[in-house]
């Protein structure tokens, strides 16, 4: 009679408890991946190969993935440039990075893999994304770059590559070869009960992987991989209501119209006035895109060095965007005011070098201007790339 009478009162506790409780101790809505972003790092990443640094984060083969993060302070290593291109982080500062494909395995495949903070219910429905970016340095893209899910952790020494079932790829398995930006690898699955771990890499034979092969990029330096090189970041695994799926259309993607960034030499002499080395500089973007390069980086820190000489000269900056920006941002906020949004990028950049805001002056123009270097015999996509910029003008 004891047992029964504390049965009942528990039942009634529990009836009294809102369903709202029950969701949260299921996991709606949170991510059970816990450092979806690798910004939890534990010791210091001295060089590629240090996915581990990445808490919760191991490489089940013999080849180690890689950890970008500045925190390193090493150019190989670091975002948003590092040794195999260069890519704003997703989320955060850092991202991973690993080789999903090579031609006859010539560079072994690399793979990253996660425990989920608790497995996942039989019959409950997750929505599960990551997002990826190729390296410019990357001679290869591939498609059949997904998520594989299960109740044991894949582990062993041999640099071979994991052949088994891919459970999220991204829509139509399309090949990726977006250079700039992010893709989402992003779908549903329906737990069989228990699994336990998520593992992000190729996991199909290459006769059953489709490639493209790309042109390096002119303003990215150093040498081509043999492979598809995809940087990692913003991994996620989330349970969805039941009854629905995981929407994977709701985010707004970008559009790849243009994968070239236009770099000047600029050549400096020690005639020049300390307003001819600022005002022959300038900085030039991807299609969509406010990401300075290293080029971008090192012209900004003359500019930064001649103002902080000359304390009186004040700094007017022109942003610009591509008529086809223009027409985009119209219909979509993401193209929206890139002139603009470059001008920020430099002047952040600016200011974090010892640059006073209050020296600089904003000066949107749109597509009001065309580049002077603009030559008739120049394709369309270089006319392109040459208005995508930020000029500068000395104000004594």
């Amino acid at each position: 009679m004891h047992m029964k009478s504390n049965t009942k009162s528990i039942a009634t506790i529990l009836a009294l408890i809102p369903m709202s409780l029950f969701s949260f101790t299921f996991g709606q809505g949170e991510n059970l991946v816990e450092n979806g972003s690798f910004e939890s790092t534990t010791g210091k990443t001295k060089k590629l190969g240090g996915i581990e640094a990445a808490t919760g984060w191991v490489s089940p083969t013999g080849v180690r993935a890689d950890l970008f993060t500045p925190a390193a302070k090493l150019p190989d290593i670091s975002t948003p440039s590092n040794i195999y291109g260069s890519e704003e982080p997703k989320d955060g500062d850092n991202y991973a990075g690993i080789v999903a494909y090579s031609y006859n395995d010539k560079m072994p495949r690399s793979y990253v893999s996660t425990k989920l903070t608790t497995p996942l219910k039989k019959g409950m429905t997750y929505c599960i994304q990551a997002n990826v970016s190729l390296a410019e340095l990357s001679k290869y893209s591939c498609n059949q770059l997904g998520v594989h899910v299960s109740k044991k952790q894949f582990a062993t020494e041999e640099k071979s590559s994991i052949i088994d079932k891919t459970h999220i790829l991204i829509k139509d398995n399309k090949v990726l070869n977006a250079m700039y930006g992010w893709d989402r690898v992003c779908g549903s699955f329906v737990a069989d009960g228990g699994e336990k771990y998520i593992t992000i890499g190729n996991f199909t034979n290459n006769d059953n992987v489709k490639t493209e092969k790309n042109k390096k990029p002119d303003n990215i330096k150093g040498t081509i991989l043999i492979a598809s090189y995809y940087y990692i970041d913003d991994v996620s695994v989330t349970l969805v209501e039941t009854g629905s799926s995981c929407d994977c259309g709701s985010e707004e993607t970008e559009e790849v119209v243009s994968n070239t960034v236009y770099q000047k030499s600029v050549v400096l002499n020690e005639k020049m006035t300390s307003i001819q080395k600022i005002e022959v500089q300038a900085n030039y973007f991807g299609f969509g895109k406010n990401i300075l390069q290293p080029a971008d980086m090192a012209s900004l820190d003359l500019i930064a060095t001649e103002l902080k000489a000359n304390p009186t000269y004040k700094l007017e900056i022109s942003g610009f965007a591509d008529e086809t920006e223009i027409a985009k941002g119209e219909v979509k906020p993401i193209y929206a005011d890139m002139d603009k949004k470059r001008i920020a990028t430099v002047k952040q950049y600016l200011k974090d070098k010892g640059i006073a805001e209050t020296r600089m002056i904003e000066a949107p123009k749109g597509n009001s201007e065309q580049n002077p270097d603009i030559n008739e015999v120049d394709e369309e996509d270089l006319k392109m790339a040459k208005n995508r910029r930020v000029t500068f003008k000395v104000i004594k």
